[in-house]
C-alpha cells in the first residue's frame, strides 16, 4: 500500500547561514570558532580553503562535508547554480547536518547572497541568517567611505564587530559606537555584538543535536580545539578578555570563551492559538535574536504540527508530519531578559487554542515553505 505524502510537510530543512564581511574582516575566524562547537554537524561552503586554519582534506573527509565553489564570489555565479549545487549536496538527509555555513568572499554583496539563499531551488534548505563581520580598525578606511552607510548593512540579521582590541584604548568605545550608529541607520533591528576572533555563542547561529562529537565522523571540532590550545598555550588570553558584549552575558576572559547568549523556554502540552503564535513570531520578546519551537495548532479538521523559526526579522514555518508531543518554544539572545521572555512565551502557551482559528491559520500558512521579512 502506498502512503501519500502531504505536500505541505517539509520538516528537517537545514538552515543556511551566510558569513559576510569585507576583505580581512574576520569571517574565517568566526567560521573556525563555529567549527569548534562540540557535537556540531556543519556543512561549509567557501570560495577558497587557503585561509582556513584547518586542513582542507580534514574538512572534506568528514561527514559534515565541505563544498568549494570556484569561479569568483558567490553572488557572481550565473543563476545561483554553483551555490545550489553545493547546497543540494550538503542538505542530503544522510548527512543529518545542523546547519550549512556559507563563507562569502570579501567582495560578495550580502543583499544578493541573501536573495540567492532565500530563493534557492533546493527544497531541503531554509534561510538561517546573515552574519556580517566588521573590522573595527579598517572599517572607515576600506568600506564605509560615503555619507550614507553601506547598503550591505540592510541584509544582516546579526552584526559582529571584531578587532576592537587593536584600537587605541582612548578612542575604542567611541569608534565602536560610531560603527554601531552607522549600522543602525541602515538596519535598526539587527543585534550588534563585540566579539574578538569571532567568539560568539554558537546558539545564536545554529542548534546541535549532540553535545559531543559523533562517532561516525572525524572529530574535527576536537582537532581544532586541540590545535587552538597548542597555538595559544596554557594561560594565554586571560588579560583583557576575548569575547564580550554591550551588556550582560560577557565572556569570562580566557582564550576559549565566547560571548554567551541567554535563553528562555516553555513546554507546550496542548494546541496553541495560531493567532497568538504569529503575534509572537512577528513581534518576538525584546532582545531575542532567535525564536524556535515545535507547536501543535488545531486546524479545521484535525490538529497539525509545525516547526517555527525566527532569525532576526526572518520568519519561517515548516509543517511537521505529526503534532509534537509535547511541543516547546525557545527564545535566544545576548540581550534577552529571560524572565520577561518566558512570560511572553507562556502567554502563547496559555492562550485558548482548543477551537479552530481560520484567520490565524491563514496567517500561519502564509509563512510556510519560505521565510519572509
Amino acid at each position: 500500500m502506498s502512503v501519500r505524502r502531504d505536500p505541505e510537510v517539509s520538516e528537517g530543512r537545514v538552515p543556511v547561514v551566510a558569513l559576510t564581511g569585507y576583505l580581512g574582516a574576520g569571517k574565517t575566524s568566526l567560521l573556525n570558532h563555529l567549527l569548534r562547537t562540540p557535537g556540531a554537524r556543519l556543512g561549509v561552503v567557501v570560495n577558497d580553503f587557503g585561509t582556513l586554519n584547518v586542513d582542507a582534506a580534514l574538512v572534506s573527509g568528514q561527514i559534515d562535508e565541505a563544498a568549494s565553489i570556484s569561479g569568483g564570489c558567490l553572488c557572481c555565479l550565473p543563476d545561483a547554480g554553483g551555490l545550489d549545487a553545493a547546497l543540494e549536496k550538503l542538505a542530503h538527509p544522510r548527512l543529518r547536518l545542523d546547519a550549512i555555513l556559507v563563507e562569502a568572499s570579501g567582495v560578495a554583496d550580502p543583499l544578493v547572497l541573501a536573495r540567492m539563499i532565500r530563493f534557492s531551488r533546493v527544497d531541503r534548505v531554509r534561510p538561517g541568517g546573515i552574519v556580517e563581520v566588521i573590522d573595527a580598525v579598517e572599517h572607515f578606511r576600506t568600506l564605509d567611505l560615503w555619507p550614507r552607510p553601506p547598503a550591505r548593512y540592510a541584509a544582516a540579521t546579526l552584526v559582529v564587530i571584531g578587532k576592537d582590541d587593536l584600537l587605541l584604548e582612548a578612542g575604542r568605545e567611541a569608534m565602536v559606537e560610531r560603527i554601531r550608529q552607522r549600522v543602525r541607520l541602515r538596519n535598526p533591528h539587527a543585534p550588534v555584538l563585540i566579539a574578538r576572533q569571532g567568539r560568539i555563542d554558537p546558539r545564536l547561529v545554529f542548534d546541535t543535536a549532540n553535545t559531543e562529537d559523533p562517532q561516525d565522523q572525524l572529530p574535527i571540532a576536537q582537532l581544532i580545539r586541540e590545535q587552538s590550545s597548542r597555538r595559544h598555550g596554557e594561560g594565554q588570553g586571560h588579560g583583557d578578555g576575548q569575547g564580550r558584549g554591550d551588556g550582560p552575558g560577557h565572556g569570562h576572559g580566557d582564550g576559549h570563551d565566547h560571548l554567551h547568549a541567554r535563553a528562555a523556554s516553555v513546554a507546550l502540552d496542548r494546541p496553541v492559538s495560531p493567532s497568538a503564535l504569529i503575534d509572537l513570531l512577528e513581534d518576538p520578546p525584546s532582545g531575542a535574536y532567535r525564536l524556535k519551537g515545535r507547536v501543535c495548532v488545531r486546524g479545521p479538521k484535525a490538529e497539525r504540527g509545525y516547526l517555527v523559526n525566527v532569525v532576526g526579522s526572518m520568519i519561517g514555518v515548516d509543517a511537521l508530519s505529526a503534532p509534537p508531543q509535547p511541543g516547546e518554544l525557545v527564545a535566544i539572545g545576548t540581550d534577552l531578559d529571560p524572565d520577561v521572555a518566558e512570560r511572553r512565551l507562556r502567554a502563547v502557551a496559555e492562550a485558548p487554542g482548543g477551537r479552530p482559528d481560520a484567520a490565524g491559520m491563514r496567517r500561519l500558512r502564509s509563512y510556510l515553505r519560505r521565510g519572509r521579512v
